[in-house]
């Protein structure tokens, strides 16, 4: 018997999907439908037992929708197989055809010991990126899939996000991926609506909200930040100005109070809102998403009930009035709206933009853009070249330019200054974002490059960029690269190890989870953490003596411990040894260009002004 392979699927709505289960390469035959649930559900018969004993299919979910979504979608597929739900109060025999588990439920109490491993031919994870949290591992082990082996089930995930916010990595349980399909690519190929996007500033101030176990921020305190009248009054009349048109708007918010408050505020403006929680009655909730669905009504508010699993594709505006680190909740949030619908052309994405230097993920951020960006009324198409065009500057300058609104109609470009090398060693606007999102004292040494560093070792997290920024297919990535310090030794020329790339990622905010992970297993907290009360403890001499050598070189006033606290000593030294005068010299670079660029330019006007014939006097 060959080895079951681990597979997992991403966006599976291909019409003709590839997937390798136990060991037998096969073609699946699959009808367009919208939807992942209904593909992998009819993956169940084309699975073939690994013995004659094993007939029998678990599917795992973690959210109740999503479980309830999967029994319909098995009882319409297989009228002739017997099918259980093992959820809250509803017990499963363990002998059923199929099973639709919920994964917390199973793994409570004796509940997981009722179901005999050799019965089962494929185990099949819906949202597959939760597969590496504890309960899932737990039913993983107990099935024999905490390892790949030569008899068991095959395990098969599926999910439209690929990354976890904590950084850790998803082959602890998966393998390889079988398939993907970039929802990019899946728009231009009609699999999925077209997509406009508008980011709109909301003045809501997150500089003081803590971020939760989960990484994201804290929902009491964004509630309280987001939930304020100027901000819902903002977040109205931009949809009122950008998609007053739009006939099925949802609205994604903080908390059960954000969802009352800001449905009042649209009722005041004469929009008819209507919301759906956690807490929402289920006859009443099912009375509001089926006449939602008929547009009956066109804006439906929630907090956290359709990010993920939910079929609504009626969906033709999306508002995100809630704020989010995590670029998976983001992608779930946007992707409610792109599910194909007679009549409708495209879904319109309103990104209610905060504070950037919270750590915020945005729209653009899902392309390879600074969070900062601004774009209004904006297609893919728009913003891939928006990305192409920032990636050819950065490779031709080595410093791309802070941010740019080309989408909104300024083509202006601005760059950050500096007088003297020790202007920008002062500087600490690079780091702000990325301490936004990581508890760690990360240091800004080059253009998205940044070091940890402490006794025993470097970690870098580096921007790498495609040989080819032109080809369809390039894609900038994020590295995380570690070296650890090396025993002396007369024939080592360096004190440190060769550097290893221990992660690798799309985004800046999922590398530096990545990096944030691997940190807390190499280094002791107190000397990276940026809390730490060290850090605010005035400069050591050895620090001042460093740093004010270099000062003596420009004659600039000599530092003391009452202008710099031994963190900010420390992370300007830091810059010293990595580089700074380097990135200095190249960014002096920039600027000559830009001025020769600035100074062409006033010259070619004054030309023109010279030629200009204007009816009138002449002037003496």
């Amino acid at each position: 018997m060959a080895a079951p392979d681990y597979a997992l699927c991403g966006m599976v709505t291909e019409i003709s999907w590839s997937a390798s289960i136990a060991g037998d390469r096969r073609q699946f035959d699959i009808t367009r439908d919208p939807g992942k649930t209904v593909i992998f559900t009819r993956l169940i018969d084309r699975v073939e037992p690994p013995t004659k004993d094993a007939p029998q299919t678990l599917i795992l979910a973690h959210r109740r929708e999503l479980v309830e979504q999967a029994a319909r979608h098995c009882e319409s597929a297989y009228p002739d197989k017997s099918i259980d739900i093992e959820m809250g109060d509803i017990h499963a025999s363990g002998a059923a055809d199929i099973t639709v588990a919920s994964v917390r439920s199973l793994v409570s109490g004796e509940r997981l010991t009722k179901y005999n491993p050799a019965r089962f031919k494929l185990v099949l994870v819906d949202e597959a990126h939760h597969i590496v949290a504890p309960g899932y591992l737990q039913v993983l082990e107990h099935f024999g899939l905490e390892e790949k082996r030569d008899t068991g089930p095959a395990l098969v995930g599926v999910s439209a996000t690929f990354s976890r916010f904590d950084g850790l990595r998803l082959g602890a349980a998966i393998d390889h991926i079988v398939y993907h399909k970039d929802y990019v690519d899946m728009i231009g190929e009609k699999w999925l609506s077209d997509v406009m996007f508008t980011t709109v500033k909301s003045k809501a101030d997150l500089s003081k909200v803590r971020s939760g176990k989960d990484g994201d921020f804290q929902t009491g305190q964004l509630a309280a930040a987001v939930n304020t009248e100027i901000t819902n009054d903002i977040t109205v009349k931009a949809w009122m100005e950008e998609a007053n048109t739009r006939k099925s708007t949802l609205v994604f918010c903080v908390d059960i109070n954000h969802v009352v408050t800001l449905t009042a505020m649209f009722r005041r403006y004469g929009v008819d809102a209507q919301y759906i929680t956690g807490s929402t009655k289920k006859r009443l909730r099912g009375e509001r998403l089926e006449a939602f669905k008929n547009r009956e009504f066109p804006i439906l508010l929630n907090c956290g009930v359709f990010t993920e699993g939910t079929d609504m594709p009626n969906i033709d505006c999306v508002l995100l009035a809630r704020p989010t680190k995590s670029r998976n909740l983001l992608v779930q949030m946007i992707g409610r709206g792109m599910r194909l619908y007679p009549g409708k052309e495209d879904c319109h994405v309103i990104d209610m933009v905060a504070s950037l230097e919270t750590g915020i993920v945005t729209v653009p951020t899902l392309f390879g853009l600074d969070p900062s960006e601004v774009v209004t009324s904006a297609k893919v198409d728009d913003l891939q070249n928006l990305k192409n065009k920032r990636v050819e500057e950065a490779l031709v300058s080595g410093e791309p330019p802070v941010s740019s609104n080309i989408l909104s109609g300024d083509h202006n470009l601005s760059f950050t200054h500096y007088d003297s090398v020790h202007d920008l060693i002062e500087d600490t606007s690079g780091e702000r974002h990325v301490r936004a999102i990581s508890p760690y004292a990360w240091v800004q040494i080059d253009s998205h490059k940044y070091v940890l560093t402490a006794k025993g070792g470097i970690l870098t997290l580096e921007r790498r960029l495609p040989t080819d920024p032109t080809a369809k297919d390039s894609e900038s990535t994020f590295a995380v690269i570690w070296k650890h310090s090396l025993p002396p030794m007369e024939t080592s020329k360096s004190p440190w190890s060769r550097p290893r790339t221990v992660a690798t990622a799309s985004t800046l905010s999922d590398a530096l989870h990545a990096a944030d992970t691997f940190a807390a297993s190499k280094f002791e907290r107190i000397f990276i953490a940026k809390s730490s009360p060290w850090r605010k403890l005035p400069a050591s001499s050895g620090q001042l003596d460093f740093l004010n050598k270099l000062r003596e070189v420009s004659e600039e006033e000599p530092l003391t411990e009452d202008d710099v606290t031994k963190g900010q000593a420390g992370d300007m030294i830091t810059k010293v040894k990595f580089g700074a005068r380097g990135r200095f010299d190249k960014l002096m670079k920039v600027k000559r260009g830009v001025d020769r660029q600035a100074e062409k330019g006033r010259k070619v006007m004054e030309m023109r002004e010279r030629e200009t014939v204007r009816v009138g006097p002449v002037e003496a």
